[in-house]
């Protein structure tokens, strides 16, 4: 018998070391300010927090299951060195920080926070044997989540996917609702695994996007509740083809994008390893890294409780401000979108050939056929706050939006490879690389927010703040001088100003406040 014992090896030592803060004396003043019991994650009782079980989690399945040796989610704590290699002067950084694979560590966030998850890339290259482990982590056998995994394939019928109807019930039922269903076992599972899924034929799709989106199954009137889960799909390529056409709708549910890495050659050894002592990693997982269901419920609720500063939702609003302005699309203000012109059915291009006298190198909206939904907008929120957790902070900071917006945007922003950008030097590569380019488009942004020292001089979010205290006690006299502010910053802006999708939405907003303090107004005067 092989010894499983070197593969199923946690380490006790902490896997994030954080220097230890002062010892803090009681004040009798905490009970006021934070209850008699503080609601923070506390350590369960074998002294393991939910957040280091994570780790421990990602770090066993990075050293003895999945062999992805890349570190391109990098976090840097000072100086690092960097070398360039190639005619494209490709540059290689060293991290000076803890720094990850995200082919390991997305799937295991989105395990925590129960989402959809997209695995994509070719045969063989570890797709299914991940989710397969996300199953296990949940509590199930490795036997149970295989056969609860559905194979996604050119016949598969809705009655596949979901289940069938009795059939002594077919026969001596009256109405539809004496008709009861054979449920699918996987329909009741935590960690639901699709494999292939843009091999399913479309009318079968339609039936998953309701599990998916909506979380219950129907079929003959009949509905089946699903409890929370983690979904894992598998497709060959990204670009939404397959057997069948990935139905937008369900394209359009999926919160993270996760590519697989190639495989390193100079790990053939761990291989070996495997072949000769007869290992499957998924199923000699360790039990001190596998969570019970209640264990997962209170994960998402302290991830969910993750602090994101205003500051840092500032420069998320400012990037997610850029894409869906297109100017020559409408009359009114609130209808310039391109969501206008798509239902249209309008040429974006000749649109945009009507703007006259932009940088369309500098327009980050120039770049994209669409802009961000509220979904998306919402996935990055809780996607960021899952990173920062696993990372052992509770508070977001930029590096991690930065990390883990072009996971999350990587079917979200549409990009438009004839824009001038993918022409001009050295950005033709973003073409290929979607999540280079989402990563860059972030930086741009938070470039041009820094120039535009928006950290200290926002107007809007001057007036916005002071409308957040509350019209309560505002007299009349108060209520004007706020018309007048507003009045004077878009006075001040139409003096020549360029209408770029940031400006866009500043300009809406105080719209907004205008009419909200114009109909207090007349209350005002009415009582």
């Amino acid at each position: 018998m092989p010894d499983f014992g070197q593969f199923q090896h946690v380490s006790a030592a902490p896997t994030n070391p954080q220097p230890a803060g002062p010892a803090r004396a009681f004040d009798v003043a905490d009970l006021y300010t934070e209850g008699p019991v503080a609601e923070v994650a506390a350590a369960p009782k074998d002294g393991v927090a939910l957040d280091e079980k994570l780790r421990q989690a990602y770090f066993w399945i990075v050293n003895h299951a999945i062999i992805s040796p890349h570190y391109d989610l990098e976090y840097n704590t000072g100086p690092h060195p960097s070398y360039t290699f190639g005619d494209s002067k490709t540059r290689v950084s060293l991290p000076s920080g803890q720094s990850y694979s995200s082919f390991v560590l997305l799937p295991l966030l989105n395990f925590a926070v129960r989402r959809r998850c997209v695995l994509v890339g070719g045969p063989g290259r570890g797709k299914t044997a991940s989710a397969l482990l996300m199953g296990v982590l949940a509590g199930y056998s490795l036997t149970d989540v295989r056969r609860a995994m559905q194979h996604g394939q050119p016949q598969m019928t809705i009655s596949d996917l979901l289940g069938n109807p009795l059939p002594a019930d077919l026969v001596a039922a009256h109405s539809m609702d004496q008709i009861h269903i054979a449920w699918r076992k996987w329909l009741s599972m935590r960690v639901k695994v699709i494999d292939e899924y843009n091999r399913i034929p479309t009318r079968t799709q339609s039936a998953l996007l309701t599990v998916l989106a909506d979380n219950y199954a129907e079929l003959l009137d009949q509905v089946y509740e699903c409890p929370p889960a983690a979904w894992y799909l598998t497709a060959n390529d990204d670009a939404g083809g397959g057997t069948y056409q990935v139905i937008e709708a369900l394209r359009d549910r999926i919160d993270i994008v996760v590519k697989t890495l190639h495989f390193n050659t100079r790990f053939l050894s761990e291989l070996l390893t495997r072949v000769e002592a007869g290992i499957d990693p998924a199923e000699i997982v360790p039990t001190q890294i596998i969570f019970t269901e209640d264990e997962i419920g209170r994960m998402n609720a302290e991830i969910l409780a993750v602090e994101l500063a205003a500051p840092l939702r500032r420069r998320l609003e400012f990037f997610a401000s850029q894409f869906e302005f297109m100017e020559p699309a409408a009359e009114q203000l609130e209808y310039k979108t391109k969501d206008t012109a798509k239902l249209a059915g309008a040429d974006l291009h000749q649109l945009a050939a009507q703007e006259s006298g932009k940088d369309k190198l500098k327009d980050l909206g120039a770049q994209t056929r669409n802009g961000l939904s509220v979904r998306a907008l919402m996935t990055v929120l809780v996607f960021a706050k899952a990173l920062t957790y696993f990372r052992g902070a509770r508070s977001v900071d930029l590096d991690d939006l930065r990390q883990i917006i072009p996971f999350v945007l990587h079917d979200k922003l549409q990009p438009d490879p004839e824009a001038p950008f993918f022409d001009a030097p050295g950005n033709a590569v973003y073409r290929v690389d979607r999540v280079g380019w989402i990563r860059k488009l972030f930086d741009l942004a938070c470039a041009e927010y820094d120039q535009l020292n928006l950290d200290r001089d926002d107007p809007v979010a001057e007036l916005e703040a002071e409308f957040a205290l509350g019209l309560e006690g505002v007299d009349e006299a108060a209520a004007r001088a706020r018309l007048v502010k507003i009045e004077r910053v878009l006075a001040e802006w139409a003096k020549g100003r360029k209408l770029y999708g940031h400006l866009f939405d500043d300009v809406l907003k105080l719209k907004y406040l205008h009419q909200r303090y114009t109909n207090y107004l007349r209350w005002l005067t009415l009582q």
